[in-house]
């Protein structure tokens, strides 16, 4: 064991919380994990943990040498990426995380090209629609629909998508297509149970007049793809992110109702920890997400 993989080691374990955690995170055993704590406390001849069978905590030497060994981590990690410079490709393991549907749909089809320009990287896509401990879990970027309130994150903002109303052709033949926001309510509408909305949807008309329609329904669902299938099989109307139903809409499967008025908003944000050093492969993710994404805003 040499000094960085010992401080790599503490760090891994603060973090995560568990030798068996930091050593998923890390690549070694559980048994490898606490060979090198050992090794490190000997070495310090100072405890950095208190062990028990339920717990792990640190100690106060622990604290410091945390801190301590976060900082000559992210000063090593600079001093290498300014003597390389751009004369070579970022490398190692990239853990990215990002909510179910839009991973599936829109982040998956980007790796490839992302790694086609970076060939050096592994990437490691964790999808979630749950919170998660960015630290604990070991991810370096979280993509996430809204935005964050933790002062120890970064939040970058990639982009803005939209809500929009649709329908399948075969409801609006049986139904009508509403003409106003008010017509919604003669409708059977999706509710989509993650937005705190629920039956009440916030409409924007033409003319910019604000309106709060009290829609009905028979269906709710925590799974905006969901209600985009409940609203291709003639269930009724739904408020769906665009970037769900953009493929619908084209080969007609779906209809966009009230083209002419507004819904929602919500912006992307690219997620990650509040550093001195942001890693290289993190920058290159960042950079190409947001040229990706705000192309696909001006497209």
């Amino acid at each position: 064991m040499d000094t960085l993989d010992g401080m790599k080691t503490v760090v891994a374990v603060v973090e995560t919380g568990s030798f068996t955690a930091a050593g998923e995170r890390l690549g070694m055993s559980k048994a490898l994990v606490s060979k090198y704590i050992g090794q490190v406390e000997k070495n310090l001849g100072s405890r950095l943990f208190n062990r028990t069978t339920r717990q792990l905590a640190l100690t106060e030497a622990g604290r410091s040498y945390y801190q301590q060994a976060l900082n000559l981590l992210e000063q090593y990690s600079a001093m290498v990426d300014n003597v390389t410079g751009e004369q070579t490709s970022p490398r190692g393991l990239l853990r990215l995380s990002a909510p179910v549907t839009f991973g599936e749909k829109t982040l998956s089809p980007l790796l490839p090209k992302f790694l086609r320009l970076y060939p050096d990287l592994q990437v490691e896509l964790r999808l979630s629609n749950g919170a998660i401990d960015m630290l604990e879990e070991g991810i370096d970027v979280r993509i996430r629909i809204g935005g964050v309130d933790d002062s120890t994150m970064i939040a970058r903002q990639l982009s803005s998508f939209e809500l929009l109303l649709c329908a399948s052709p075969a409801y609006i033949e049986q139904q009508g297509m509403p003409a106003t926001p008010e017509q919604l309510t003669d409708h059977h509408c999706i509710i989509d149970s993650n937005f705190r909305i629920g039956k009440q949807w916030p409409i924007i008309s033409a003319s910019g007049i604000a309106h709060t329609i009290h829609v009905s329904s028979h269906i709710a669902v925590n799974s905006p793809q969901a209600v985009r299938e409940i609203a291709i099989a003639g269930g009724g109307i739904g408020m769906i992110p665009a970037f769900i139903v953009e493929d619908a809409l084209k080969d007609g499967r779906l209809l966009q109702v009230l083209p002419g008025c507004t819904t929602l908003e919500f912006g992307l944000f690219a997620i990650y920890p509040h550093r001195q050093y942001v890693p290289r492969k993190v920058r290159c993710f960042l950079d190409f997400a947001l040229s990706e994404f705000s192309r696909k805003t001006q497209d």
